[in-house]
């Protein structure tokens, strides 16, 4: 054997109580679970609990595991898989002429990172994640680049054959090894979309066995019924749903987890196969401009801003940013001393960061000083909202079917501190400070249980035969150490991590190891 893992303390990732054992790995798979095991190398893992590697349900990696070769973000709490093309926006499938809309679509989340952006479709891209990177990638259609693709930033329903031409776009990805279609419906253009479009396009996903990742069209006014449409489509076109970043915010939903839960044990009775992630912290994160209201930005960005060089128009968004709440700001009207600028593209614009609106905007309106900051750093201002519920967060992540994710944006100034932190605060703060898990249960939750929804059927326990994607932690010091102040500090407590059988982190120290590989979903 390559390596053996020596007295382990095994949380196998099914829940069950540990057990001591020694772990062989071979040729990038775990080869054997016993006593008195020889190989090559032998780790000691004495104090220490061996796990199956963590899986990001919900990452924003896309660029970053072509660019950043060490990725400690992740690697350094134990994720050896991240699932992207979330949200609805990513990198692929796109055109000659979506392509660069795309880049600066998203620019606020990934950055405009030196990558040579030399691939179109869902399985090219996945192509290039094979010529290696730091950790494992899955990936979900996402419906905004596939909507953009067929019929741009239109706000209205598609035709019969740009309908088709989605649904034909939806079934080369999965074709091609996605796991779903994943849904922006809070950002244009994915937010023109109605039930009926939805319906239709998760039937595709559910020919292949696949499943729906929404990011939901509200998760402030408005929550319970975009939750009830999220089942209302799973149910309708038989496909699997899994809830992206499931969580209720602001002071409208104070308290009501159990009603969501109950929504979600509802359909579950009925046999919609249901699961949901969540990211261990209150303040969310997206890109600023995320707040528009959708009308404004029908057309993309040019659009918008020929609108807001119209003073009654500017007027108008202005107003329902202010006191209607726009469906870009989950339906309530914004306060804008809880939004914080995280992060800008343009360097003169960096003395912003750090600041809530309210106050950058000095004796100017709020409102008008974000218009005119979005603009200026050309829609690659990134901002923190802090509008989250500690209640909600906690009754949510002890369900049956909660499974762990970072929604971790790596780019920009001022990161969240959940792209670095979340598998360790888990583990750290919710485990071992709160006890709101157990270790076996929480390792459940970022391992097996994740790997169940995606269907996979090599990855996700501590069993022979399995992938050799492990973690060695210590359950007396894993924590987080990232910060609001201080985002990018790497996790404590994460001694060793094994992505495909080879040690990409050792005694806390990066190896330099790129063993990671696509992970694709086969068979229909």
């Amino acid at each position: 054997m390559d390596f053996v893992i020596r007295g382990a303390e095994v949380a196998d990732g099914t829940g069950s109580p540990r057990f001591r054992a020694d772990v062989g790995l071979a040729n990038g798979r775990i080869a054997a679970l016993g006593e008195d095991l020889d190989g090559d190398r032998v780790i000691d893992a004495g104090g220490l609990v061996l796990a199956p590697g963590f899986i990001d349900m919900h990452a924003h990696s896309e660029l970053a595991v072509l660019a950043d070769r060490e990725h400690l973000a992740k690697l350094g709490q134990g994720c050896t898989l991240e699932v992207l093309g979330q949200d609805g926006l990513s990198y692929a499938p796109v055109d000659e002429a979506t392509a660069p809309q795309m880049w600066e679509a998203i620019a606020a989340w990934n950055g405009r990172l030196d990558v040579d952006y030399d691939w179109r479709t869902v399985g090219e891209y996945l192509d290039r994640v094979d010529r290696g990177t730091p950790t494992n990638v899955a990936y979900l259609v996402p419906h905004g680049t596939v909507r953009m693709l067929a019929m741009g930033w239109e706000d209205r329903p598609p035709t019969p054959a740009e309908l088709e031409v989605m649904k034909a776009h939806v079934a080369q990805g999965m074709e091609e090894g996605a796991f779903g279609l994943s849904a922006g419906l809070s950002y244009a253009p994915g937010m023109y979309a109605d039930t009926a479009e939805l319906i239709e396009l998760c039937s595709v996903v559910a020919s292949y066995g696949g499943y729906f990742g929404p990011h939901q069209r509200s998760y402030g006014a408005g929550a319970m019924e975009g939750y009830a449409e999220m089942i209302q489509i799973c149910r309708e076109s038989g496909s699997a749903l899994h809830l992206a970043h499931a969580t209720l915010n602001y002071g409208v939903n104070e308290g009501r987890a159990a009603e969501l839960l109950k929504l979600v044990d509802e359909g579950l009775d009925e046999g919609v196969p249901i699961s949901l992630d969540t990211y261990p912290y209150l303040p969310g994160m997206t890109m600023l401009a995320a707040l528009l209201p959708s009308w404004s930005v029908a057309g993309g960005y040019g659009a918008l801003e020929e609108r807001l060089a119209d003073a009654a128009t500017r007027e108008r968004i202005a107003h329902e940013l202010d006191v209607v709440g726009t469906d870009g700001a989950n339906g309530v009207p914004v306060d804008w001393s809880k939004i914080e600028i995280a992060g800008v593209d343009h360097p003169e614009l960096r003395g912003l960061v750090g600041k809530r609106v309210a106050e950058a905007a000095g004796a100017q309106s709020a409102s008008e000083f974000f218009l005119d900051l979005i603009v200026r750093d050309e829609f690659g201002t990134a901002c923190l909202m802090h509008v989250g519920n500690e209640e909600n967060v906690r009754a949510i992540m002890r369900h049956g079917v909660h499974t762990g994710s970072s929604d971790g944006v790596l780019a920009g100034d001022k990161i969240h501190p959940r792209a670095w932190g979340s598998f360790a605060r888990y583990l750290g703060h919710y485990t071992r400070e709160l006890g709101l898990l157990s270790v076996e249960e929480c390792v459940a939750h970022l391992s097996g249980r994740p790997a169940a929804v995606l269907g996979l059927r090599d990855r996700g326990l501590v069993e022979a035969g399995y992938a050799a994607d492990l973690v060695l932690f210590d359950p007396e010091t894993v924590d987080a150490r990232s910060t609001f102040a201080e985002p990018r500090r790497q996790a404590a407590g994460v001694e060793y991590v094994f992505v495909n059988g080879a040690l990409a982190i050792e005694e806390g120290v990066r190896t330099g190891a790129v063993a990671g590989r696509s992970v694709r979903r086969t068979g229909r």
